[in-house]
């Protein structure tokens, strides 16, 4: 019997909830003795010129070894151009949290106080601090750049391509910033070696990428940087290789001549790490009153923040625009402007659940519209199944999709007709506790950055194997999903397998952990090196028996190796293959590049009571189905769909990165900012599909973000569908009480 498939208790878990993780701040390497301690001095303004920078006081303060500014820095710029973004901020200040200065000092507990005493003189600017202010250019972040609008993408929109349409809306959605706020905030320990490399101990993502970042940054060559990645609390996708910060530290351990240590504080994490979502979405759909659409419009502008760091994110918008549907004319364009904020990048969807919640409230805007129900209008425009693989009016070519089946799986576990019926009685009784149902149904892409992955895999003399991979997990339990990949390949048991990653010697081609590629590129390239493996296996087995390696066969069951068609007493093992071949020879080392783009997808439906008199919103029941191929292990896929749903009801209900009109955060600590906790969510209810694909070794798609993208419009819709029989239309994420007491007292006043 397979293990493929079987729930199998994460092998990452023993050591977590025992003597815990190692993480940045558990450091105790031999290289970082005598470290110092490190700590940004960051702008309190949104836009402001520096006009003096005065470090006398920190520099004599207790314990401190060093202050260094914009002006002390010799490294060439991050970026060519007008909009580079400073290694510490050089002239201006653009966004509240900006490093300006770096404070060294012997202790940790030395630094706060230190960093209070650089005196920096600010003259304020007019600050720019929403994409409609950016728009206007009234103010300009970059005054060599001419304009706050620095990237535009897509055609030019047809006058008429709603001409033939019956019914048209328009509605402008508004995909509000987010914090990622993982629990283990940004951190790096850097020393330099008597070799002249530099090693960085860093909570990545990727570090190999974060290797290329900091070398290029230092102007060295990548041989001469080695990156670690320990445990990793959380990413996300806001810690994708390497920021600037990472780069600075790097620098200051060279300049001081000491090991240097950083982590941020969870102030600094909420305003410096980068924010999320933060996109203004104009659509436009039209069709006819049978629920046909026939024209879909998205207009796109993202908001980058104060330096344009990843305008790949509204691209990645316009490719999925068209979501599930077959529409026959679908236009997308993007536009991307800095504004007087934290940096946006990616988060968890990266540009895709963008693209959901834009097409999937159209979708219910346009039933509302024509008096039909939701689901009715969905299933007239779904794809369908025999159009696969399906390229899109956008470029994107689909490969498997049971669309319509997906949503039927989950109207039925939702009693679908019966929560109707239910509020159908709420509303002809007058309660005030109204229910609403929100449908959203989702298709994203993949392993869709179209890179590859490393996986090298060795056994040893003792029959042990040991694999290594460029992806890098960050709480996913990979380790457990490779092991179990390569037992049920081998035929070795899980205790025996040890999996490698997260060291750039130990692996030093690797593209990392994002986009949910992980298992459908990284488990693909240590199938490849397993297979490679097997095949250089026969010919010692063959050797042990004495037979031809063409009659040889691996009992993968048995974990042993033997004669076709011979007595079952006539086997080897791997550990006397191993043996008999060497150390080190019964080893692999692939790169696969064979795999593309894959478009796991889904249905979600969602519950919520609102209280109409006060605005309060509880999500009641979610109800979720997301297809993405066979499953390795049912605990991590489900621990994947689980932490989706979380943070993808988070959105719609209640989390929210707010600045006012000066720039100034006001949502910049958790005692603000709404962060998700089991308080807010219900049992989540799965339910399970799996449609394979043949662009991988293993038939798999990704699951990471999955039900992130699906739930939010899910929660969104079903907040405005129960307030739609007392005339609101639309209430913008998040759905706070304010909000929808708001969008209730708007009504009222209208009537």
């Amino acid at each position: 019997m397979s293990i493929v498939g079987t729930r199998v208790v994460r092998v990452e878990d023993e050591k977590l909830i025992t003597t815990g993780g190692t993480y940045i701040e558990d450091l105790r390497e031999e290289a970082l003795t005598g470290a110092v301690h490190a700590m940004f001095v960051r702008s309190p303004i949104a836009h402001a010129r520096i006009t003096s920078i005065d470090t006398s006081e920190a520099l004599a303060a207790p314990g401190v070894v060093a202050v260094y500014t914009a002006e002390d820095i010799d490294l060439a710029p991050g970026a060519a151009g007008p909009v580079a973004e400073p290694w510490l901020a050089d002239g201006v200040v653009r966004y509240v949290g900006q490093p300006v200065a770096l404070v060294l000092a012997q202790e940790r507990y030395q630094l706060t106080d230190a960093a209070e005493l650089v005196d920096v003189d600010y003259e304020p600017l007019d600050a720019v601090a929403s994409i409609d202010a950016a728009l206007s250019d009234e103010t300009v972040l970059f005054p060599e750049h001419g304009s706050n609008l620095m990237q535009e993408h897509g055609h030019e929109f047809d006058d008429n391509a709603f001409a033939d349409c019956e019914v048209v809306i328009t509605e402008t959605i508004v995909n509000q910033r987010v914090a990622p706020a993982p629990l283990e905030v940004r951190g790096a320990a850097c020393a330099w070696g008597e070799d002249g490399r530099l090693t960085v101990w860093l909570s990545t993502q990727n570090p190999q990428m974060a290797r290329t970042i900091i070398a290029a940054g230092l102007g060295l060559g990548e041989e001469s940087v080695r990156v670690i990645t320990p445990d990793v609390g959380g990413g996300f996708g806001a810690k994708i290789g390497a920021d600037p910060d990472a780069v600075v530290i790097g620098w200051a351990a060279r300049k001081a001549g000491r090991p240097v240590r950083w982590s941020e504080t969870r102030s600094e994490n909420m305003t410096a790490m980068t924010h999320g979502r933060a996109q203004q979405n104009t659509v436009t759909v039209g069709g006819r009153r049978d629920g046909t659409i026939l024209a879909f419009r998205l207009d796109i502008v993202q908001d980058a923040g104060a330096y344009p760091r990843t305008l790949f994110l509204p691209t990645l918008t316009e490719l999925m625009a068209s979501g599930v549907y077959h529409f026959p004319k679908v236009e997308a364009r993007s536009r991307g402007v800095v504004t007087n904020t934290t940096p946006i990048s990616a988060y968890r969807g990266a540009g895709r659940p963008e693209a959901t919640a834009a097409i999937e409230r159209a979708m219910d805007l346009f039933a509302a519209e024509i008096g039909m129900d939701p689901v009715e209008v969905r299933k007239a425009n779904f794809i369908r199944p025999e159009e696969f693989p399906y390229q899109t009016p956008t470029g994107a070519v689909y490969d498997t999709g049971e669309y319509a089946q997906a949503l039927d799986k989950v109207l039925d576990s939702a009693g679908y007709p019966e929560l109707r019926a239910e509020q159908a009685r709420r509303r002809d009784s007058g309660d005030p506790i109204a229910l609403g149902i929100g449908v959203a149904t989702y298709v994203e892409i993949t392993g869709g950055d179209g890179g590859g992955e490393s996986g090298r895999v060795d056994i040893h003399a003792d029959g042990s194997v040991t694999a290594y991979t460029g992806s890098s997990p960050h709480g996913q339990g990979l380790d457990t999903t490779l092991a179990m990949l390569l037992s049920d390949q081998l035929g070795v048991p899980m205790d025996k397998i040890a999996i490698r990653h997260g060291d750039t010697d130990e692996v030093p081609k690797g593209v990392g952990t994002f986009g949910s590629r992980s298992l459908q590129l990284g488990g693909s390239a240590v199938r490849q090196a397993a297979d490679e493996v097997i095949e250089r296996a026969k010919q010692v087995a063959a050797e042990l028996l004495e037979a031809s390696a063409d009659d040889m066969e691996l009992n993968a069951e048995a974990g042993m190796w033997q004669v076709r068609g011979a007595p079952s007493s006539r086997t080897v093992t791997w550990a006397q293959v191993a043996e008999k071949a060497g150390e080190g020879q019964l080893s692999a080392d692939v790169w696969f590049d064979k795999g593309t783009p894959t478009f796991p997808f889904g249905a979600h439906l969602a519950v919520v009571e609102v209280d109409t008199l006060t605005g309060k919103v509880v999500l009641r029941r979610l109800v979720a189905l997301d297809d993405a191929g066979p499953v390795v292990n049912p605990v991590t896929f489900t621990g994947q769909r689980h932490g989706g749903l979380g943070q993808g009801a988070a959105q719609a209900l209640l989390e929210v990165m707010n600045y006012d009109a000066d720039g100034n955060p006001t949502t910049a600590t958790l005692a603000d900012y709404s962060f998700v906790t089991a308080t807010e969510l219900p049992d989540f209810e799965l339910v399970d599909m799996a449609t394979p694909t043949d662009r991988n070794l293993l038939g798999v798609k990704g699951i990471g973000e999955a039900a992130t993208i699906g739930s939010t419009p899910a929660v969104h819709n079903a907040v405005v569908d129960a307030l739609s029989h007392l005339g609101v239309k639309h209430i913008d994420m998040p759905t706070t009480p304010m909000r929808v007491w708001q969008a209730l007292a708007r009504v009222r006043e209208a009537d």
